[in-house]
């Protein structure tokens, strides 16, 4: 049996009255590839922040290397060769990549003067250690969010590091990227170095993962070899439910009316020549790689970008969308990709983030903002989406990234659009509120005739949701096809041009 690195046990957290570990244990051995899995809330950040010191437990203890802690320090837990890559991942965006990288290594040595040429060797020798290309002196702020990710986990793999834990590491990763990271935790799994991986796609569990754990509620509910369970037992452990998504085919679609029509729209450097039609009561999905210009897309419809060629027509009338509110007055609604950055007020209330969308609709003659009503319809978005919250004036920081996700959408729902544009709309989502917002969505195309365009790399998600599927690549649309005509490893194959992409 292989060595047991790390082992917490019993351990226990309270946050006033709320319970959120009761008395979990996990066991990491030498070289291992654990995953932990459980929807938002379960306890799975809590833990990592145990392990790495960032929290003091209430009960319990943890063994690394066979020595017991009853609370470990950050100090105590990077000592030991404990490495976090969390969601956020700790990127300074005025710093450079180069020091990005280093930046760790360098404060825990204590050097008073920074060794330029020897940030800069450290950088590099992380990025080829990970098989990955990066101008060093780039502005982090500047690059993509994969980008970001890489340098995050270009940066755990230094300091001689024993345990890596990543939160979430892929979820802002292509296919390809994905590829790429998993065969650098296979490699560092050959070095002896045992990496506790937090996923909710269970895809990349039976993928990547030895061995499993299960948390919901703050409990523990199994843990065991990932061979030994399938998707179905899983998703009900995991939730306690069974959720069954079948491809979703809409009975009634007015094909011959077209809420949205694009003609040959084209934006520098972005994508050209795009054009195609939804119509109410669909679901159209648009899928390809990072870069393909699906994102460019997506903001230009809603006028966050300025279309350099082509035409957009709503019910048949040519329309000018220049700025979001054009795309607003034309019943155009936009649920952006990055809901942190993009698609909420961080320091405002839950119920501030859903009204504010909406404010000119909640003016009353006076000119003064009817708060109520704006009140009533929150509490009404948060029944229909299932959000679960304590109080709306609660801050929006307080929810879970489904329920934030939830938000997002409630407060564009809210300016009652006809044209809803999702863009990677679960990213970061579990799978119990994935479930939730693809009926919702559902519901939203079959029962108020919407026109959805449902734009994701996800391929269970296009398939499963979108009843057309448009392949995107190099700026162009390049094929279109039925969800009923396509399975996973078909489309996958469309995406990434009918090859594995080698890293």
């Amino acid at each position: 049996m292989s060595e047991i690195l790390l082992q917490a046990k019993q351990i226990s957290k309270h946050f006033g009255g709320v319970t959120a570990l009761d008395k979990v244990d996990l066991t990491i051995k030498k070289g291992e590839i654990h995953c932990l899995m459980g929807e938002n809330g379960c306890g799975k950040s809590t833990l990592i922040k145990i392990i790495s010191g960032f929290y003091r437990p209430d009960g319990g203890s943890i063994t690394f290397e066979g020595k017991e802690y009853e609370r470990l320090s950050i100090a105590e837990s990077i000592g030991l060769g404990i490495q976090v890559i969390y969601q956020d991942m700790s990127i300074f965006p005025n710093l450079t990549v180069a020091e990005n990288i280093a930046i760790n290594n360098e404060l825990y040595n204590h050097r008073k003067l920074v060794n330029w040429k020897s940030v800069k060797s450290i950088a590099k020798e992380a990025l080829d250690h990970i098989g990955i290309e990066l101008p060093l002196q780039a502005v982090v702020g500047e690059l993509s969010v994969a980008d970001k990710q890489l340098i995050a986990i270009a940066r755990a793999i230094l300091n001689n590091s024993k345990l890596i834990i990543m939160d979430e590491p892929t979820s802002a990763l292509t296919r390809k990227e994905v590829d790429k990271l998993f065969k650098v935790i296979r490699q560092l799994q050959k070095e002896g170095i045992s990496t506790l991986f937090v996923s909710h796609k269970l895809d990349e569990v039976f993928e990547i993962a030895d061995q499993f754990t299960v948390f919901r509620n703050g409990k523990l509910v199994v843990a065991d070899s990932a061979k030994n369970i399938n998707d179905e037992q899983f998703v009900y452990y995991m939730t306690g439910r069974k959720l069954e998504e079948a491809a979703f085919t809409p009975e009634k679609i007015d094909h011959d009316r077209a809420i949205l029509k694009v003609e040959n729209l084209g934006l520098t450097n972005g994508f050209e020549k795009i054009s195609f039609e939804i119509h109410p009561g669909e679901i159209l999905g648009i899928t390809g790689l990072l870069g393909s210009g699906r994102t460019e897309l997506a903001k230009t419809l809603f006028g966050l970008y300025s279309a350099t060629e082509g035409h957009i027509y709503i019910d048949g009338t040519e329309v000018r969308i220049k700025t979001p509110m054009d795309a607003i007055r034309h019943k155009i609604a936009y649920v952006p990709e990055d809901r942190l950055t993009e698609g909420l007020f961080l320091t405002q209330s839950i119920e501030n983030n859903m009204i504010v969308s909406n404010i000119d609709r909640l003016r009353t003659e006076k000119k003064m903002v009817d708060y109520e009503k704006g009140h009533q319809d929150s509490l009404s978005w948060v029944k229909n989406l299932g959000i679960k919250l304590n109080e709306l004036s609660d801050g929006i920081q307080t929810l879970s990234g489904g329920n934030q996700q939830k938000v997002v959408l409630g407060k564009w729902l809210e300016t009652e659009p006809r044209v809803l544009i999702l863009n990677g709309p679960t990213v970061g989502v579990d799978i119990a509120a994935k479930f939730d917002i693809h009926a919702y969505l559902r519901t939203l195309a079959e029962k108020m005739n919407l026109a959805i365009l449902l734009i994701s790399d996800d391929i269970s998600e296009v398939l499963n949701n979108c009843n057309r599927i448009l392949i995107i690549k190099n700026g162009r649309i390049v094929s279109e096809h039925v969800n009923t005509e396509l399975d996973p490893h078909k489309l996958q194959e469309l995406v990434t041009g009918g090859k594995e992409e080698t890293a």
